[in-house]
């Protein structure tokens, strides 16, 4: 008998997840709920979805197993908080949350409750942090000692019209969610080869001109007005990581939102748009058809609501790199997404909730993905004032 899964959200990623898991062979089944009531009807009915509910409260009464937030990004934190209190199992999208505080709660009660906890990080699963972690457990970076992970992603490719997917009349109020609160595409992306976790951190933020109601704070629910920002970070073993969040960027976003580079005293790896390449003292090797990911159809009906300028991201195949025979048979054929990561999004969760193990992204792991970002904001703040970055620890054996 398999799990049982609750989708909360009924927005832009949940067709690809409610397609993987229902075909998943240890899902018994998936149900739905949203806020809007017609959304979760009309989704439902597409994806064959037999049971849904009225509100978040009434599937954390039911006997669902577990629950996959879908969610605006700033409500995650408290409804992981409220669905691990309700006896759930919880996978996440990023970020875990945006306060410290709620970060410390899911911790605990992972702790208290033994159940699973799941951040749902795309760039953990990204060719170049695949490739790069191979190159590392081979030995051939040597001792790595500085970092790059870029979150590159004009808002004017696709992220007006989510925002204004999600967020109704009042979008331009959540539109301006600071950009190092979403740190984890940049932070994790590097953080998910090194096995490393950030101390300290001093960040800038950039105010934005634009002057269109978005980033400005007369209108922020988050008294936000940067758009772009850039923290530097020490990191435990004395390295270095840099990280941008851009959100006013002239870059094709829609190519490779996230970028990484790798330093060491033996080797490194730089990743461009369209270039990817593998240096050490001897020479320079072109990898990038390592990377490559093809894309799938982007004019199907689970990609109705999202805008063009985001369906690549969507739609993606596995690279060279990944592992395919890990993966379920049922998922061949099924659509893939964010550089081949929603397949082994889709089955770690799972397994880790069937095999009662911890999945590679666990509460504590994504706590090191998150934190820096709600500190480095706060960093930005104060004019780029350096400060400590709490550390939960390694999960538990």
């Amino acid at each position: 008998m398999g799990i049982s899964i609750g989708v909360v959200g009924a927005g832009q990623f949940a067709p690809s997840f409610l397609r993987l898991w229902s075909a998943h062979p240890d899902v018994s089944g998936v149900r739905l709920t949203d806020v809007l009531p017609e959304r979760t009807a009309e989704m439902a009915a597409k994806q064959g979805v037999a049971v849904t509910y009225q509100s978040f409260e009434e599937m954390l009464e039911s006997d669902v197993d577990a629950v996959a937030i879908f969610t605006q990004r700033w409500f995650h934190g408290e409804m992981a908080i409220r669905a691990l209190e309700a006896g759930k199992h919880v996978y996440s999208t990023v970020p875990m949350a945006i306060e410290a505080d709620q970060i410390a709660r899911i911790i605990e009660l992972v702790k208290e409750t033994g159940l699973t906890y799941m951040m749902g990080e795309t760039s953990f699963y990204y060719p170049s942090s695949v490739y790069c972690r191979q190159r590392l457990a081979a030995g051939d970076f040597g001792r790595v000692f500085y970092t790059e992970g870029d979150y590159v992603h004009d808002m004017d490719l696709g992220f007006y019209a989510a925002y204004q997917y999600s967020g109704g009349e009042d979008w331009k109020k959540t539109a301006s969610f600071p950009p190092l609160l979403y740190p984890t595409h940049a932070v994790g992306n590097v953080l998910s080869v090194t096995g490393q976790h950030a101390t300290h951190v001093s960040a800038i933020g950039v105010k934005d001109e634009r002057g269109d109601g978005v980033f400005d704070k007369e209108i922020s629910q988050f008294d936000n007005d940067f758009s772009n920002a850039t923290a530097l970070f020490k990191l435990a073993d004395g390295g270095i990581m840099r990280t941008n969040e851009m959100r006013r960027v002239g870059y094709p976003s829609h190519i490779r939102e996230s970028r990484l580079r790798v330093f060491g005293t033996e080797g490194s790896f730089e990743q461009l748009a369209t270039t990817t390449l593998w240096q050490n003292k001897e020479g320079v090797e072109d990898v990038t058809h390592l990377m490559e990911t093809s894309a799938g159809a982007l004019d199907d009906e689970d990609l109705a609501n999202v805008d063009p300028a985001l369906r690549d991201a969507f739609r993606s195949g596995l690279s060279p790199v990944h592992d395919r025979s890990r993966l379920p048979s049922e998922f061949d054929g099924l659509h893939n997404g964010h550089e081949g990561s929603h397949h082994f999004l889709a089955d770690d969760f799972v397994r880790a909730v069937a095999d009662k193990t911890l999945p590679p992204v666990n509460a504590w792991v994504a706590a090191r993905y998150t934190l820096p970002g709600i500190y480095a904001h706060q960093s930005a703040l104060q004019g780029g004032v350096q400060l400590e970055i709490p550390d939960h620890g390694d999960a538990p054996a």
